[in-house]
């Protein structure tokens, strides 16, 4: 059982937090054309067999043999970056001419052009209920790496990493390199404060405490890019990390063009647990970034707490709101109140008399915009409305004056009461602090990417929930403006900060079951997740409606449950392979998978429905049975029985063969099958429920998504 996770965390053990970092290198090939424009690549090259093991210094001479001229006439460097451990090739500069050229060249796979990647963000440990603690990521321009205080740097990791800094701290500049970088990179401070963030609440420092932190830089000003991510994820498989953290995404990109899934996988194949955030598109359907199996993708929800504020109308009416802003100097007696549908916006106000008065604003800019506009036009404060689609999700801001933003349904009820010039509106705004114990909690944040997954639909994305709304996270520079060391935390939104409560979490689940692979960590997270809110009722959307698997992916993340899941869905390497190549075919899998002589003509082949998955996605045409095949590892203890309980809508019928399963010892695997057909008519939508496979001491649910689901490939 789970006893005490710090106490574990003797491992040799890291968390990598993806952030910024990158060099560069182009090519000019001789009879080109000098005025056509450079464009950066990611090309996959398949090296000759007599050097596909060679070092990384090899492989870069190699690699440069396909580059005509390895410097501009500027004097910059055409070869960005050299891959050797998640992928065979290189990332250069190329004009068209030199990339047909390339093509030509014996060795040559694929290229595609270099994308951008954007920045996932907009009490935890004990909402959580463990002995746990996060980090964010993202860092400046040559990041240190961070590792906890008391604890010396694992055996695994290069000598030249400097040594452990006295507290889980933001990296500052001039640390060691984790990876080269674009030699005229510098970092802005949105990218270097989502890096400090991100390892100050994600990664190591509060849901692992004990966990040691490679940082590795992947963004600079003008942004991030996937050649660099692709750089950050082959030097941290190089240093032996355990567990990656990426707060990045991009929208779906098939897996063979999508250089963090062709990483991951690499990652994977070591054994590393790559925890992805969902992204930040929500709350519209098929909306996902990081949609490969081999990795975790997580969701964003709230946690029990509210920075509480009230708005009180004179008509006796109390709404609850939240504002960051607890200011202790405010009016004793109501103000008069403004509300304009014409300049609703709060941006300009012609026209419209606010002096003195509190307005009411449904904006759509920043609330610094905001903010400056009422206070020059005279107001003394503000009451935000959410818009529709974002509900009940406050993301709480500083208006730096006085403010309190609600739900639509209150403030609807506010317009209303303020639109009426007969009920003379006036408002006192009060405050409460921190109010812990909020309830319902956790609620899928609005932003929340949802499923289903466009690249592959039968595959369930997110994986798993956890906290992303209004988080605690250290900050590079202090949020007040001052230089005196204080206020260096903020609180930030997005499944950019999900996410490293997961890599967290997998952190602690490694330390005590260091023999686990990536996908048994994968399966301890997900089969063991909350399905219900601390209300014991059913996890919520943005609208306070049911969350959808498609919304909250299995449930929210439990810690101490996932470090004993009882039976886990373990896969290889091998079965992506053959999925890889239903899918990509030998094209594909080339880029994908690193081995040298990968051939799907001697591969096994798998459908998505065929991968040893913890969740199940069927797709039944009327009256058909589809039967889906599962193999379960027990991890609990010997001599234990599990039996199969289903609960699903009648529009369903599921069965179970067989519907028990017995183990004698620890490790031993079951096979169980699970049928799936419509026994109405099948509906427009999906149906949801969930297969518990139950014990003495177990529970081990996973959750059944049946529709009409198509591949796209």
């Amino acid at each position: 059982m789970y006893q005490n996770a710090s106490s574990f965390f003797s491992l040799s053990f890291i968390v990598i937090l993806l952030s910024i970092f990158s060099p560069v290198l182009c090519i000019r090939n001789i009879g080109s054309n000098d005025s056509e424009p450079l464009q950066t690549y990611i090309v996959r090259v398949q090296p000759p067999i007599e050097i596909a093991d060679a070092s990384s210094n090899e492989l870069e001479s190699w690699y440069k043999s396909f580059l005509s001229e390895s410097v501009s006439d500027t004097g910059e460097p055409r070869l960005l970056h050299s891959y050797s451990e998640v992928f065979s090739g290189f990332a250069a500069k190329l004009t068209q001419f030199e990339l047909n050229s390339m093509q030509k060249r014996e060795g040559f796979v694929r290229a595609f052009p270099e994308r951008k990647l954007y920045l996932q963000t907009t009490h935890t440990p004990e909402f959580l209920a463990s002995e746990l603690r996060v980090m964010d990521f993202g860092t400046p321009r040559r990041s240190a790496v961070a590792l906890s205080s008391a604890y010396s740097t694992p055996a695994s990791l290069p000598a030249t990493l400097p040594s452990p800094t006295p507290a889980c701290r933001c990296p500052q500049p001039g640390g060691r390199a984790r990876a080269p970088s674009r030699p005229a990179a510098t970092t802005s401070s949105s990218a270097r404060a989502h890096s400090c963030r991100a390892m100050s609440r994600r990664h190591g420092c509060w849901m692992a405490p004990r966990a040691h932190l490679a940082v590795y830089k992947v963004c600079s000003a003008s942004g991030c890019t996937d050649s660099d991510v692709l750089a950050g994820l082959d030097a941290a498989v190089k240093d032996g990390v355990d567990v990656i953290s990426i707060s990045l995404g991009g929208g779906s990109v098939p897996f063979d063009e999508d250089a963090i899934a062709i990483g991951a996988f690499a990652a994977f194949e070591k054994g590393i647990v790559v925890s992805c955030a969902a992204g930040n598109a929500g709350p519209f359907n098929t909306s996902l970034s990081n949609e490969a199996p081999w990795y975790i993708t997580v969701g964003a929800t709230s946690v029990d707490r509210s920075f509480r504020s009230y708005v009180q109308l004179n008509n006796g009416k109390v709404y609850e709101g939240e504002s960051l802003n607890q200011l202790t100097k405010i009016p004793s007696n109501p103000v008069e109140l403004a509300y304009n549908s014409n300049c609703s916006d709060c941006t300009f106000f012609k026209n419209f008399d606010i002096q003195g008065k509190i307005v009411v604003c449904k904006p759509i800019f920043p609330p610094e915009k905001i903010a400056t506009a009422v206070l020059k036009a005279g107001g003394i404060g503000v009451i935000i409305i959410n818009v529709e689609e974002e509900g009940y999700t406050i993301i709480a801001s500083d208006f730096h004056l006085l403010a309190s933003q609600l739900s639509p349904a209150d403030g609807d009820a506010v317009i209303a009461y303020a639109s009426d010039a007969r009920n003379n509106p006036k408002v006192l705004i009060t405050f409460n602090g921190t109010v812990l114990g909020t309830s319902p909690a956790p609620v899928v944040a609005f932003f929340s990417s949802r499923g289903p997954n466009y690249q592959s639909p039968s595959i369930l994305k997110p994986d798993v929930s956890a906290p992303g709304l209004n988080i605690l996270a250290a900050w590079p520079t202090q949020v007040d403006r001052g230089n005196d060391g204080a206020n260096t935390f903020n609180i930030i939104s997005g499944t950019s900060m999900a996410t490293p409560h997961i890599s967290g979490i997998a952190a602690l689940i490694k330390s005590v079951h260091p023999d686990w692979s990536a996908a048994a960590v994968k399966s301890a997270i997900i089969t063991t997740a909350d399905e219900n809110g601390r209300d014991g009722k059913p996890i919520l959307d943005e609208l306070h409606q049911k969350a959808s698997f498609f919304a909250v992916g299995a449930g929210h993340v439990n810690p101490s449950k996932a470090a004993d899941p009882g039976l886990i869905y373990d896969i290889g390497a091998n079965d992506y392979v053959g999925f890889i190549c239903s899918v990509y075919g030998d094209a594909g899998a080339r880029v994908i998978v690193r081995s040298h002589n990968v051939s799907c003509s001697k591969v096994t082949q798998k459908s998505a429905t065929e991968l040893n998955l913890p969740s199940i996605v069927a797709s039944p045409a009327w009256l058909e049975t589809v039967t889906i095949t599962r193999t379960v590892t027990n991890v609990g203890e010997p001599q234990s029985t599990y039996t199969a309980h289903v609960d699903i809508p009648e529009a369903v019928k599921i069965e179970v063969a067989p519907p028990t399963l017995s183990f004698a010892v620890v490790g031993e695997r079951k096979t169980f099958q699970v049928r799936v057909r419509w026994s109405l008519f099948p509906a427009k939508g999906v149906v949801e429920g969930n297969l518990r496979w139950v014990s003495n001491e177990h529970v081990v649910r996973s959750p059944i998504v049946v529709g009409n689901f198509k591949a796209r490939n």
